[in-house]
């Protein structure tokens, strides 16, 4: 068994669904919290959760999510993933979770590192003026694997 404590978190988001980015975002805020470094890399389609014309308007997953307890056939439904995102903001407001725009704006000021992945970049044709200003960068994986260059570090795909 390990002694090293856990000093930093880096978390890997490849899916820009609701129940996914906040996952991310919570145990990201939940690291700085308890005095951990925490940074988030955006890759594939977990870049919407940082591009500024898509990341208010992010939908739960209601295909092939088996925590939906619906048939996949039920869930591709037309209106089936405007009902379950509404529903599930719905619950977020009661617990007052903020909107993703403000959450990365809380979890930046918090010290949290937010990196774009340059090949999703670049496969997506994006540029760094379609992401939100509170980026720290944009990293190739290589880089980004680096950054777990110490004791304690701990990587998490969401």
């Amino acid at each position: 068994m390990s002694t090293t404590k856990v000093k930093k978190m880096l978390f890997i988001l490849s899916k820009a669904t609701i129940e996914n980015v906040y996952a991310a975002f919570i145990m990201a805020n939940g690291a700085r919290m308890e005095g951990i470094e925490a940074e988030i890399f955006f890759t594939f389609f977990g870049l919407e959760a940082v591009q500024k014309k898509r990341l208010n308007n992010l939908h739960v997953a209601t295909v092939g999510n088996p925590a939906m307890h619906i048939p996949t056939m039920v869930g591709g439904l037309p209106g089936m993933e405007a009902i379950a995102t509404k529903m599930m903001k719905k619950e977020m407001d009661k617990l007052d979770m903020p909107p993703v725009d403000e959450f990365l704006e809380i979890l930046s000021a918090s010290g949290v590192k937010l990196w774009g992945c340059k090949l999703a970049v670049d496969m997506f044709h994006l540029e760094e003026k379609d992401l939100i200003e509170d980026m720290d960068g944009i990293l190739t994986i290589g880089d980004f694997y680096n950054r777990a260059d110490k004791d304690g570090t701990q990587m998490l795909f969401v």
